[in-house]
């Protein structure tokens, strides 16, 4: 039986049919310059180009040399880059798989292109040249198929994204370019007519090949379940996926109205209605209600699911609920940060984590219950904190947060970089209290921030346990070493300084020089000397002296991807390790890790 994660990673076997399409063009240019060189249409060829030749004005010279410019090497090159920085930083959720698939598409065509002129030798058309002939093959046109990867791969992207009559405009103009650097290329004299054919179709394979490898495991393109499969799934409450007479039961989705708009949250209710959840209750989300209405909805027996469609803070208002009642959860992710879907390697697309989500199982998750001096017992399920990163989430601007997404936590960082050390004492399992200096504290039920820096690595959703970390840099130095400490475990290069050794009295575990200490308890008392600024799970809390961290051991379902039978995951990787490799959270869960 094919399980989730197979089918996440065999479209990607589909990039080995690069090289047989290299081959097929290469055996395309030999007929062409070959057997086929003077027969009907490629030996009217050379009439075409003369004609354009003797037909050059200077708007049309003009327009096919600002045509020829924008496919050049160099501007392919830097426009590939920024549309692939622009989908990574601007959106809220990162789009990794899309920036992988723009970027592979234009080296994929070029790596084909360069393979096909070692084998093709054509020279260039017998009229005046009005660019500098490169010492490559006319065949086929890299122009062209370059532009075809950038601007068709574009197409692609928007056609994915958008709606409406802007949908068609903007893929229809992107469409275009390809085929005006096309003319442009003839017109020049640069190219045969068959040589920018070939180029075109060169552009148009590569994508459709990288499309299918690289997007299709993201878009939740995976064949739907038979009926009976996927959701419901094992329970421990009283209330069963389905009812009596095997119907689904009812599906209540919490919505966040800013960080899901109206066309992600159509999506959500049209995979919904495919899997068969047709009864939906749907309840918004405030200021005063986190959650909306969600207790009062789940308050009876007929709630089988709920679809929390917002961030880490909307997440952790419904486990505040849910936990303990066995319920399930699916994650829909739509926030700033959505660090538990990154930890739980969910993919970044709403959609597509739905989906992925009711094609598999509820595992029981750990959820961190804390509480202080004015703060009443709350439930979080990524990170609790107090000094240098609450005061970093209480004073980012709403404004940037809902223009940068979490590149806004980067510049109210910056604010407080030379805020003061704090005194604390921390208590471990009831044992003898530690003295220390920090700038910061972070208690964690998971532990990887976005791009993939692993804060807390040893933390894990289903160990049992809470993983603490301090972090208490001296000068410009201490920075240096504690972000390059944390970088080098993000990339898997392991510890800056080469080790992670206990610190004195065995109490924690030292890196970066110092600048890091980790612990690991299932109860965690902080004592502060002064009042420190309070976050839970990017949630600004008020200030205060104390906290006790707590943690209730598989207290909440999350529905996941049928874990992978063939092992568990260790550390989480990359960001888009985290989100290929959906059907490994499970298993991560499952083993304890």
């Amino acid at each position: 039986m094919t399980n989730a994660h197979d089918a996440d990673t065999r479209p990607g076997r589909l990039l080995l049919l690069l090289p047989l399409q290299a081959g097929c063009v290469a055996g395309l240019g030999l007929l062409v310059t070959g057997p086929l060189a003077g027969r009907w249409p490629l030996s009217s060829e050379d009439g075409v180009n003369r004609a354009l030749a003797a037909r050059r004005g200077v708007p049309a010279t003009v327009f096919s040399e600002a045509m020829s410019l924008l496919a050049g090497t160099g501007s392919v090159i830097a426009l590939t880059l920024v549309a692939c920085v622009a989908l990574v930083c601007v959106p809220r959720v990162p789009r990794w798989r899309e920036a992988a698939f723009l970027a592979v598409s234009v080296a994929a065509q070029s790596a084909v292109f360069l393979l096909v002129t070692l084998v093709v030798e054509r020279p260039r058309p017998d009229v005046p040249h009005l660019d500098a002939a490169p010492p490559t093959s006319s065949f086929p046109s890299g122009h062209v198929g370059a532009s075809m990867a950038l601007f068709g791969g574009l197409a692609v992207l928007a056609a994915r994204r958008l709606n409406g009559l802007r949908r068609y405009l903007v893929v229809a103009v992107l469409l275009l370019l390809p085929l005006a650097v096309a003319g442009s290329r003839v017109y020049r004299g640069m190219h045969h007519p068959s040589d920018v054919l070939a180029g075109l179709l060169n552009g148009a394979c590569t994508l459709l090949v990288v499309a299918c490898a690289v997007l299709v495991p993201g878009s939740g393109a995976a064949p739907e379940r038979a009926a009976g499969g996927g959701l419901p799934v094992p329970r421990t409450g009283p209330a069963g996926g389905r009812t009596s007479s095997g119907e689904r039961g009812r599906v209540v989705v919490v919505r966040h109205p800013h960080g899901c708009d109206a066309v992600t949250a159509a999506r959500v209710r049209d995979v919904l209605r495919g899997r068969g959840w047709t009864d939906q209750v749907w309840v918004l989300t405030s200021a005063e209600e986190p959650c909306g209405a969600l207790a009062a909805r789940t308050a009876g027996a007929d709630t089988a699911l709920v679809v929390v469609c917002g961030g880490d803070g909307t997440v952790r208002a419904c486990a505040e609920v849910l936990a303990g009642t066995g319920i399930p959860l699916a994650i829909v992710p739509c926030g700033t940060g959505n660090l538990l879907a990154r930890n739980l390697r969910l993919p970044s697309d709403a959609a597509a984590a739905l989906r992925e989500a009711l094609s598999g199982e509820a595992v029981g998750v750990d959820v961190g219950r804390v509480s202080g001096d004015g703060l009443a017992p709350t439930r979080f399920v990524v990170m609790a904190g107090a000094g240098f990163d609450a005061a970093m989430v209480r004073d980012a601007s709403p404004r940037l947060k809902e223009r940068l997404g979490w590149a806004a936590y980067v510049l109210s960082a910056l604010r407080h970089l030379r805020d003061p050390r704090m005194r604390l004492s921390i208590r471990l399992d009831g044992g003898a209290p530690l003295e220390r200096r920090a700038r910061m504290v972070v208690i964690g039920n998971v532990g990887t921030l976005q791009g993939g820096l692993p804060l807390l690595p040893d933390a894990r959703p289903g160990s049992g346990r809470l993983d603490v970390v301090l972090l208490d840099p001296r000068g410009a130095g201490g920075w240096f070493a504690a972000a390059r400490h944390l970088a080098s475990r993000g990339t898997g290069r392991g510890p800056a300084d080469g080790r992670v050794r206990p610190a004195p009295g065995g109490s924690g575990r030292l890196a970066a020089h110092g600048a890091l200490e980790y612990f690991s308890a299932a109860r965690i008392d902080l004592r502060l000397a002064r009042a420190q600024p309070r976050e839970l799970d990017g949630d600004a809390f008020p200030a205060g002296t104390r906290v006790t961290a707590e943690v209730e051991p598989g207290a909440l379902l999350v529905c996941l991807p049928v874990p992978a039978r063939t092992g568990a995951p260790g550390t989480p990787g990359t960001p888009d390790e985290q989100v290929t490799d959906g059907a490994e959270g499970a298993a991560a869960l499952s083993a304890g890790e």
